[in-house]
C-alpha cells in the first residue's frame, strides 16, 4: 500500500447498456493492482444494475454523480450502434458534461465513439477498435483517426483499440503516473506483457507463423538481453539462423514493424527504466542501451516521448509535470 499519505488518484468507470464486462473489468483489474495508489470505483447512470453484451446484467455501486469526483475518468466499450445512428442520448451527455475540467478522459475499444459523440474528440487524435475505425471516422469527420495504433495519448485524453489494447494503455498510465518500476510490478502482477507501444499495430494479418516455420521470439529475447551491444538486423538473423529477408518478413508478422524499429523501441524502454531508477549519466545510459552517443539517445528518447533526458528524469524523481522548457 501507498506510504506517502498522499490521496490515492480517484478512477470512476462509467458502464453504458450494452457494457463489454471484460473490458469493464480492466480498469479495476490493472490500476486495482498498483498497492492503493488508484481508486477504482464504478457507476452507471442511475445507480442501477446494466445491461451487459453477454447474457447477464451487471449491478454497480455508484450513480453518475460518482464522475463530479474523478481524477481519471474511464469510457469502457458498449453497444454503440444506437449512438451512431441516433446520437448520444440526452442522459449520457449530461452525465458527460458534469466530469469537472482538466479530468483525465480514457476510453477503451469503441467507447472512443461515446467520447466523440460527447464532442470531446473534435480536431483530435484518437483511435478505436479496428473494425469500426471507418465508420468512426465518417461519423466524426473532425476527428484525426488512427486505426493502426494499440492507443493514442493526446494528454487529457486518451484512446484505446479493442480488448487487450486497454491493457496496454492502463499500463501506460501507470507509467507515466508513476514510472516503469511501478508499471512493470503491476504487469507482473496482472501476468501480462509490461509494454507495447502505443503506435504498434493493432491487427496484424500474420500473428503466429506456420508451426513447422522458425520463429524469432528466441531472437528478440538474445537481443532484450544484449542490448548494450551494436545489433543489427544482420546479428538477429544470424541468432535465429535465417536469411536477413526472411528474418525480416517473419519478424513483421510476429511483431506488426521491423527488426529496426523494434530494436530502437526497446532500447528507448530500458533507458527509461535507467533514467527512473539509476543515477547514471545521460553518456552512461545510452552506452548501456546500445545507443552510440548520448546525443543519439536524446533525439530518440525526444521523438518517442517528447522530452529530454534530464527533464524525464526530474520528472520521476519529483512527481514535477514535464513543462514547455523540458522538451
Amino acid at each position: 500500500m501507498q506510504s506517502d499519505g498522499m490521496q490515492p488518484h480517484r478512477i470512476v468507470v462509467l458502464a453504458l447498456d450494452g457494457v463489454y464486462p471484460f473490458e469493464l473489468g480492466i480498469p479495476n483489474r490493472v490500476f486495482g493492482t498498483a498497492d492503493g495508489r488508484y481508486e477504482v470505483i464504478t457507476c452507471s447512470l442511475d445507480g442501477r444494475p446494466v445491461r451487459s453484451n453477454s447474457d447477464f446484467d451487471i449491478a454497480v455501486a455508484h450513480d453518475a454523480r460518482a464522475l463530479e469526483t474523478a481524477d481519471t475518468v474511464v469510457i469502457p466499450p458498449c453497444d454503440v450502434v444506437p449512438i451512431l445512428e441516433h446520437g448520444l442520448p440526452q442522459a449520457v451527455s449530461s452525465a458527460l458534461a458534469s466530469i469537472r475540467p482538466g479530468v483525465r478522459i480514457v476510453s477503451i475499444c469503441t467507447g472512443a465513439i461515446v467520447v466523440a459523440a460527447a464532442g470531446l474528440l473534435d480536431d483530435r487524435p484518437a483511435t478505436t477498435h479496428w473494425n469500426f475505425a471507418d465508420r468512426f471516422q465518417r461519423t466524426f469527420p473532425r476527428i484525426a483517426v488512427d486505426p493502426n495504433v494499440l492507443y493514442v495519448d493526446d494528454g487529457d485524453i486518451l484512446t484505446s483499440a479493442g480488448a487487450t489494447a486497454g491493457v496496454d494503455l492502463c499500463l501506460h498510465l501507470i507509467r507515466r503516473d508513476h514510472g516503469s518500476e511501478v508499471a512493470n510490478m503491476v504487469a507482473r502482477r496482472c501476468v501480462v506483457p509490461p509494454w507495447r507501444e502505443g503506435g504498434q499495430a493493432q491487427f496484424i494479418e500474420q500473428p503466429v507463423p506456420p508451426p513447422s516455420a522458425a520463429g524469432t521470439a528466441a531472437a528478440r529475447q538474445w537481443a532484450l538481453e544484449n542490448l548494450h551491444r551494436p545489433l543489427t538486423m544482420a546479428d538477429l538473423a544470424d541468432r535465429a539462423r535465417m536469411s536477413g529477408r526472411t528474418f525480416a518478413r517473419r519478424f513483421r508478422d510476429e511483431v506488426g514493424m521491423s527488426p529496426g524499429r523494434w530494436l530502437i523501441r526497446q532500447r528507448v524502454f530500458r533507458a527509461r527504466e535507467l533514467l527512473e531508477t539509476t543515477e547514471l549519466s545521460v553518456d552512461r545510459i545510452a552506452g548501456e542501451v546500445g545507443f552510440a552517443t548520448g546525443a543519439s539517445l536524446r533525439q530518440h528518447l525526444h521523438e518517442a516521448i517528447g522530452v529530454a533526458p534530464l527533464a524525464y528524469r526530474r520528472t520521476f524523481r519529483s512527481g514535477s509535470p514535464v513543462t514547455a522548457a523540458d522538451r
